[in-house]
């Protein structure tokens, strides 16, 4: 008896607010059999007849993408689950490196990407437009990656003058990288950007602070904080309460 078609949807979660899961993801939530993710993710899903909640830890993601492939094969309806968008260091590149590496039948299976809204848009739709002119986002643990490359794109996306989001800045196994970053930023940059900590957006924590560069300190950023630098360009409008923050789409 040939097994029914099962399906796998990588879909992103958003930053926080339900309200910003897009109909897609909720559509495709509704239908699932399975939901595998890191376990605050799905913790956010409701439990229903039906519907199998398998979390994990946040190291295992490769195990995570073989696991949901493997249901999917098996004619699961499988949604793995990410916070923001799946495609920015998230879920969908551990996906399909396991489908890269795995048996060959996984790539014959039903795959989508289902996108989401990651924390730095967010964020920078709070304040304005940081991110309005070119920009670059960094993840700054160094799980899957050596702290030199961290460093060197730092200091390299400094001097080309990007507005800069920071992922994953700060976190008690990694007490000291966001500091390292700031100093590389102070010692690159002639001019005081100014910084955007924006922590647990759209979420009922929410906090958003706006300083200059000298201003910054690592203790001001944890693993729920975005933090975006502002380029050379970037303008700040005061007002009540938090300021407007920009980034002219002109290169002047």
């Amino acid at each position: 008896m040939t097994a029914p078609a099962g399906w796998l949807a990588i879909a992103g979660l958003g930053p926080g607010d339900a309200a910003l899961v897009t109909p897609e993801v909720t559509q495709a939530l509704a239908e699932a059999t399975d939901v595998i993710g890191y376990i605050p993710y799905v913790a956010r899903i409701a439990p229903r007849p039906g519907l199998t909640l398998h979390a994990s830890d946040n190291r295992v993601e490769l195990d995570r993408a073989a696991h949901a492939l493997a249901l999917a094969g098996a004619g699961h309806k499988v949604v793995v689950v990410s916070s923001g968008d799946p495609g920015v260091f998230a879920m969908a590149a551990a996906v399909f490196e396991a489908i890269e590496h795995g048996p060959t039948d996984w790539r014959a299976l039903d795959i989508r990407v289902l996108p989401g809204i990651t924390a730095m848009l967010a964020a920078s739709a709070r304040v304005g437009a940081p991110l309005g002119h070119d920009f670059c986002a960094i993840n700054l643990s160094d799980n899957l990656k050596p702290q030199a490359l961290i460093e060197r794109r730092i200091r390299l996306a400094a001097e080309a003058d990007f507005a800069i989001a920071f992922y994953n800045p700060r976190s008690k196994a990694r007490p000291d990288g966001f500091g390292t970053a700031l100093t590389i930023l102070r010692e690159t940059c002639a001019y005081a950007r100014p910084v955007l900590f924006a922590r647990a957006v759209s979420t009922p924590y929410e906090d958003l602070r706006i300083v200059a560069l000298p201003d910054a300190r690592a203790e001001m950023a944890d693993m729920r904080t975005v933090v975006i630098i502002g380029s050379s360009t970037t303008r700040m409008i005061a007002r009540a309460g938090t300021p407007f923050l920009y980034t002219p789409r002109s290169a002047s």
